[in-house]
């Protein structure tokens, strides 16, 4: 038989580990480049942008003006795939890797 109370303690402490997670991975930021560092986006935990840098060389004519953007999209997808792996690695350890069936970190 189950032992109902057993089994709410331990859902309690898989909460607070996942919240403990959730917080830890808002204060982390990552960093993604795109054209051997020429551009690169640092992002938080919850995938916001912190800062931008291009290099002065990417900024030479209005021509340059589409593969800089496309350059931009690259390092922000770098970064934030770099989150989510940060994110799912957390959940793992927080529910000791049981599977909840499609519950995403951050938030």
């Amino acid at each position: 038989m189950l032992n109902i109370q057993g089994l709410m303690k331990q859902a309690q402490v898989m909460q607070k580990k996942m919240q403990e997670t959730q917080a830890k991975l808002a204060e982390t930021e990552v960093s993604g480049t795109s054209a051997n560092g020429l551009v690169s986006i640092t992002l938080n935990g919850k995938s916001e942008m912190k800062s931008l840098t291009i290099d002065k060389s990417l900024l030479n004519s209005a021509e340059d003006k589409e593969m800089l953007e496309d350059l931009i999209i690259v390092a922000y997808n770098d970064a934030h795939s770099k989150v989510e792996s940060m994110a799912e690695e957390g959940m793992r350890e927080a529910t000791g890797g049981m599977n909840l069936g499609g519950l995403k970190l951050p938030f």
